[in-house]
């Protein structure tokens, strides 16, 4: 059976990419041959990227849960296993195909993009701009200008989430737009063009979603564009604190409750930032 071909965008949305690095030999060839793999089938539709760098996990230490390298890629070549891996006995994946990415040479980011809690990290696909100003995994998201413009105004606030959260119910993967963790349940934020909206095939494929999160206790808030534009300070920032706050309050990875009270100025308490306490799921 033929498979359909993968349409891929170039756009200056996917000019970088992040790659998840959880293999101390890949990273070895990263550091030495300064060239990494992509698996065709799971590469993302913005693609070719001119940046290529890499989230560490766990099994890299001190320098864990971030992005601290990146490369200019200088080519890139479509390859099977074999031909990269030519002293590997002859298995089922050997005819497998990858994306051989070279780079320029292993840069070191002055100050490493972290990751602040447990999540799902596969590939991301962002700006060059994004990836030398990002202090935290969640600012190269590069989604749409609506989510950008939200999270702005939570990052300004000290209000943590997280975006582009992945969680998966009864074997169906959701993607959040924004997660927030709160002492009595958890809210997932979307913020909906009205494109989105006037489309009747999304209304069952929304009650499922629905249904899915309020089964492991998330409270959806939707916003639209009108709202996110004009109606940031006096709609959808008072609308989430309020959610926030009837559900007890933001939640640190230990537990701990952390105020979120909004005044009277339209200000917000300062919130601690925290450390991750556990490794950020991978794909297989």
């Amino acid at each position: 059976m033929n498979r359909k071909p993968r349409v891929y965008t170039v756009s200056r949305r996917g000019q970088a990419l992040v790659a998840v690095m959880n293999n101390l030999a890949d990273w070895r060839i990263v550091r030495e041959q300064l060239w990494y793999r992509v698996p065709v089938e799971k590469a993302p539709k913005r693609w070719p990227p001119q940046w290529l760098a890499f989230y560490q996990t766990k099994i890299f230490g001190d320098e864990a849960f971030a992005v601290r390298y990146y490369g200019k890629v200088t080519r890139i070549e479509r390859v099977t296993r074999r031909d990269l891996f030519a002293d590997e006995p002859q298995n089922v994946k050997s005819n497998r195909e990858y994306f051989q990415v070279f780079i320029e040479e292993l840069l070191r980011i002055p100050v490493p993009i972290v990751s602040f809690r447990l999540r799902l990290v596969v590939f991301i696909p962002t700006t060059y701009q994004k990836l030398t100003t990002a202090t935290e995994i969640n600012d190269l998201f590069d989604d749409s200008p609506l989510e950008d413009a939200l999270w702005t105004e939570l990052k300004k606030l000290k209000i943590r989430a997280e975006r582009q959260f992945f969680l998966e119910h009864q074997n169906q993967w959701y993607a959040l737009d924004f997660a927030m963790f709160c002492e009595n349940g958890k809210v997932d934020i979307e913020t909906d063009g009205d494109a989105w909206h006037a489309s009747a095939e999304r209304i069952p494929e929304d009650n499922r979603r629905n249904n899915a999160l309020a089964a492991q206790g998330y409270q959806v808030l939707r916003f639209n564009t009108m709202q996110v534009r004009e109606e940031m300070a006096t709609y959808c920032v008072p609308q989430i604190l309020e959610t926030v706050n009837r559900l007890g309050g933001l939640l640190d990875p230990d537990g701990a409750p952390r105020s979120n009270k909004h005044t009277v100025d339209g200000t917000v308490q300062q919130l601690n930032l925290f450390e991750p306490s556990e490794e950020p799921q991978e794909p297989e």
